[in-house]
């Protein structure tokens, strides 16, 4: 391959990973804020009647699903499909879709951090409402919803080109 045919793909990736890195860095400094200072001891913190701050370490993915895959197969899981990602960042039209894709692989790179450092993945963020509770999440865990929301709005209304 000409060099020039991978220039317009790796400066797609390039300008794409800027917002997983934001997402990246935002992800890890809320975790050591909450695990390192806020957290300590463990505990409940009510910040409104339907927000609270907890401290919830998840061995599996969303809503705890797999807990009993073991850290690294969900960490090479993790780091695979950030990897496809890139892939097809480089390649992706349209700033919606390359958002959600760096989206994505900003907060499974984040997650997969947490696994790698502590086995798990630290949540905090805790939403319960009319009589709802959902599972604890976090920046990373928000990224990914966003980018898959968008992911899912781009493929049902494309952008027009032109």
């Amino acid at each position: 391959m000409r060099l020039p045919a991978l220039a317009q793909p790796l400066t797609r990736l390039g300008r794409g990973l800027v917002p997983a890195a934001l997402v990246l860095l935002l992800d890890q400094l809320t975790k050591w804020v909450m695990v390192s200072l806020v957290m300590v001891p463990p505990r409940i913190i009510e910040v409104t009647p339907f927000f609270n701050l907890v401290m919830a370490w998840n061995t599996g993915v969303s809503f705890s699903l797999f807990t009993g895959a073991g850290p690294w197969l969900l960490t090479g899981l993790s780091l695979g499909i950030a990897g496809g990602l890139m892939l097809w960042l480089a390649r992706a039209d349209g700033k919606r879709l390359r958002l959600a894709l760096s989206l994505i692989i900003g907060g499974a790179i984040g997650n997969a951090i947490d696994r790698i450092r502590f086995g798990a993945v630290a949540d905090f963020l805790d939403v319960h409402a009319m009589g709802y509770h959902w599972p604890a999440f976090n920046v990373a865990d928000s990224a990914i919803t966003i980018g898959a929301v968008l992911l899912v709005w781009d493929s049902l209304f494309p952008a027009r080109k032109g």
